[in-house]
């Protein structure tokens, strides 16, 4: 059974307590039978689900003025149930996204093999109603993954992150004579931005901070994707 179904029962109980004399309700009951003379409809739909859609009534209900005294009751019962089945085309479409469109509407005293039966009760009296679902929802080719791109099969590959404070050029003089205590001037002064370095590419900047007693980095400034990707080529 289609989704659409449970859509058209909700709203044939909306719309019937609205339209309807005396507010009968709409309640299942599969030991009901039908019996004697029957008319119905038949809605035919295309979309994501395709098929018909078939509600038959006990006639008998059409000696009642459900839908009001002096109105053609047949007439007004094919108009009520094309709205639910419009409606129902509707809320399928909100609640699962099946996109059904009714291409016709047509009378029908066949009765349908299957499908649920329901009766619509007054305090008087009931009349019984069979609903058959038709419709079967069209399957969609199962879609194959896209392969992954290059740079997907990077994105886990863990890389190297360093904190530039600055630089400085020495002679290999200058280097072989360091020693404990002495102090390399750097190019940048304390309030100047670190650098975030991968590979040899700087990939963003930001300010020093403490992060439960170890340096860490809050970014200001983030590189294009494409140069930070570049820094990523550079390690191959």
């Amino acid at each position: 059974m289609s989704p659409y179904s449970a859509c058209w029962i909700d709203a044939a109980r909306a719309l019937f307590s609205q339209a309807l004399a005396g507010e009968p309700q709409l309640v299942e009951s599969p030991a009901a039978a039908l019996s004697g003379e029957v008319f119905g409809f038949i809605a035919r739909f295309r979309g994501d689900a395709s098929g018909d859609f078939t509600v038959v009534l006990d006639r008998t209900v059409l000696d009642s003025p459900l839908l009001g005294e002096g109105a053609d009751q047949k007439l007004a019962w094919s108009d009520l149930l094309r709205e639910v089945a419009e409606a129902a085309a509707g809320d399928a479409l909100a609640r699962s996204g099946l996109k059904v469109r009714m291409e016709a509407f047509e009378d029908t005293t066949a009765l349908p093999a299957g499908g649920r039966t329901f009766l619509l009760q007054t305090p008087e009296r009931a009349w019984t109603m069979r609903v058959h679902d038709g419709l079967e929802t069209e399957k969609k080719a199962e879609e194959t993954p896209a392969p992954a791109s290059g740079l997907d099969l990077l994105l886990d590959i863990e890389l190297e992150a360093t904190l530039r404070f600055g630089c400085r050029e020495l002679p290999l003089g200058d280097v072989l004579e360091l020693g404990p205590g002495d102090v390399v001037q750097l190019d940048r002064t304390i309030h100047d931005p670190v650098d975030l370095v991968v590979g040899d590419k700087i990939v963003a900047r930001g300010e020093v901070v403490l992060v439960n007693g170890s340096f860490g980095l809050r970014v200001t400034e983030v590189a294009a994707p494409r140069k930070r990707l570049e820094s990523v080529r550079c390690l191959f």
